[in-house]
């Protein structure tokens, strides 16, 4: 079953950092994609089409007639006769270097009539290789640290009075929004020191958000936490 909430998370999130972003900055697409592989962490369905209009005029998805494929001349039969969503990578469960689901993006996606591709994928690189993206639209996307797009979420979120999209995002605790495969790799004075973190818990403060946090259902109560002084400390405002 899809995991509705997060898919709200993240489009509402791209919706307020495309609403309050400069035209043109060059950082917001780098925030989207770090939002999405967040939302890959969870049971989600494929719902960049919620968004599109601003995918697209952000630069973190690219449109064109099916015909611009690099393989359309070889394969024009195949691209013509699709008729619904189609992604276009072929994954073999039964092969010996089968390695999961997560790359079904990389050679783009279908939507009658149209072929699309994320920045930075597999389709992506090769349009850039034959010519057909220019200028800044061949820029790979650069990492961007989850806290720190929250962060950017948060500031613009308060702009909109909307002190649900910050609650929830605290909710989740540094474990997820600065940890690792071993979890949160910083102690509380190294939290406490990051900008990012000071902003994002002043306008929890501000806007009275940790209440919605704590009702969250993501929330990491600090008695189940792994680690008890840095959850005392997060929720501690």
């Amino acid at each position: 079953m899809s995991d509705h909430m997060i898919e709200d998370l993240v489009a509402d999130s791209v919706r307020v950092l495309d609403g309050h972003a400069e035209a043109g900055d060059p950082r917001v697409r780098d925030w989207f994609a770090a939002l999405y592989d967040f939302q890959d962490g969870y049971d989600c369905s494929f719902m960049h089409f919620r968004v599109m209009d601003i995918l697209l005029r952000r630069g973190h998805t690219y449109r064109m007639p099916v015909s611009r494929h690099p393989d359309y001349a070889e394969r024009s039969a195949y691209f013509d006769a699709l008729t619904e969503f189609t992604a276009l990578r072929s994954l073999d469960e039964d092969a010996p270097d089968f390695d999961g689901y997560a790359s079904w993006l990389e050679d783009g996606y279908v939507e009658p009539p149209f072929l699309y591709c994320d920045a930075g994928t597999a389709l992506w690189r090769r349009l850039a290789a034959a010519g057909q993206l220019r200028g800044p639209d061949t820029a790979l996307p650069r990492p961007a640290r989850l806290i720190d797009v929250v962060r950017e979420v948060a500031v613009a979120a308060e702009k909109e009075q909307d002190r649900e999209l910050i609650g929830t995002w605290y909710g989740f605790g540094c474990g997820t929004l600065l940890g690792g495969p071993a979890g949160c790799p910083f102690d509380v004075a190294e939290l406490a020191d990051m900008p990012a973190v000071q902003d994002l818990r002043a306008v929890v403060r501000r806007t009275d958000a940790l209440a919605v946090a704590r009702r969250s259902p993501y929330a990491v109560p600090v008695e189940f936490a792994d680690d008890g002084d840095l959850e005392t400390w997060w929720w501690d405002l």
